[in-house]
């Protein structure tokens, strides 16, 4: 090992510590996006498997952003019904299983 630089560790460390809060600013700008909400435009048809699919899939974020605001729910009441219903359980069983990432995860060892 060879002689080390004074200064050079702390300034390593606060340049990581910047970094990972500016990225982490840009994940909750880019995520608090994904806020699931009631949609006057879509008329009286109601919300179909797919939307179910993508509100289980934002829950988690969508039920931050619902204690702060009054004006975002987690589940469309206007929905089609069953479609509706399976779509949000898929999604949420989507996000809340492990199953590619902890495959990726034991292959890396």
């Amino acid at each position: 090992m060879g002689p080390r630089v004074a200064g050079t560790a702390p300034r390593r460390t606060r340049r990581r510590w910047v970094s990972a809060v500016g990225l982490l600013a840009v994940a909750a700008l880019l995520v608090t996006g994904c806020a699931a909400g009631p949609n006057p435009d879509a008329g009286p048809a109601g919300a179909g498997f797919w939307l179910g699919l993508w509100h289980g899939l934002i829950l988690p974020v969508t039920f931050i952003v619902s204690l702060f605001n009054d004006d975002v729910s987690i589940y469309e009441v206007a929905n089609n019904g069953n479609w509706y219903d399976f779509g949000y359980c898929v999604g949420l069983s989507m996000f809340f299983s492990a199953g590619p990432a902890a495959g990726a995860a034991n292959r890396r060892r």
